[in-house]
């Protein structure tokens, strides 16, 4: 069982706070009631989050980081996180959670700031648009590409005992440099399209996410297979491909 649902827009989570602790919080515990109830032998897999170290105590994070999260979206993924711990120490459920740093693809969701990059960077390489607004640019994140971390999402589910792993790419790369190496991609100047708008701005941002994936690397076998520089080109060239028809 992986649970993979949750109302998972950060910027959003300010606007329907309540909607987000009773979907991303307090549906893992409905999930893992039905677990517990109706197949306990099963094995359920949670999908925590880097958002929930916030202001980060100590860079780069792993599995014993203090949380400080810093959006009700953090909040909410604290509290599924916990809760999975509380049932597997309560019920001897093989739950376990993995704390996945940014993890994106050519079917990442638009609102969310890569694909709203990357769709629009082939907008305006096919005439289709001519801005890209922006919110923080210095904003740095761990970003790895979804099919390598679907595949540590299974190998968790593979293991003798349940337990919880951080999953990142060891890298850290900021907002603007995504911004560069998409319109690298397109060979354009990026300088000449973006443009910043304080109504992209989070109450709280996260300033830095960093991974340190050692647990999973040694204890799964793990590794990302899709650099950094590749996933920005799957992204842009997917788009490309989508909107020139």
């Amino acid at each position: 069982m992986y649970n993979l649902g949750a109302q998972s827009f950060v910027k959003s989570s300010w606007d329907v706070p309540e909607q987000t602790g009773d979907v991303t919080g307090v549906g893992v515990t409905r999930i893992l009631e039905a677990v517990r109830n109706v197949k306990p032998e099963a094995r359920f897999y949670q999908a925590s989050s880097s958002e929930m170290f916030g202001e980060v105590a100590e860079t780069p994070q792993t599995e014993t980081t203090p949380f400080h999260p810093r959006s009700p979206y953090g909040v909410a993924k604290v509290y599924g996180h916990y809760i999975t711990i509380n049932y597997r120490e309560s019920y001897g459920l093989f739950a376990c959670s993995g704390i996945l740093f940014n993890h994106e693809s050519p079917r990442r969701g638009r609102e969310f700031v890569t694909r709203k990059i990357s769709e629009t960077v082939a907008k305006i390489k096919l005439g289709q648009a001519k801005e890209l607004w922006l919110g923080n640019m210095e904003a740095k994140r761990d970003w790895g590409f979804a099919g390598d971390y679907v595949e540590a999402m299974w190998m968790m589910l593979q293991e003798d005992e349940p337990q919880d792993y951080v999953v990142g790419t060891g890298e850290n790369h900021s907002v603007q440099e995504f911004v560069e190496q998409a319109f690298k991609q397109v060979d354009l100047n990026w300088q000449d399209y973006v443009k910043q708008d304080e109504k992209f701005m989070r109450p709280a941002e996260v300033e830095v996410l960093l991974a340190d994936a050692s647990k999973a690397k040694d204890k799964l076998g793990w590794q990302p297979k899709v650099s950094f520089e590749e996933l920005v080109a799957m992204m842009v060239d997917a788009d490309l491909k989508k909107l020139d028809r």
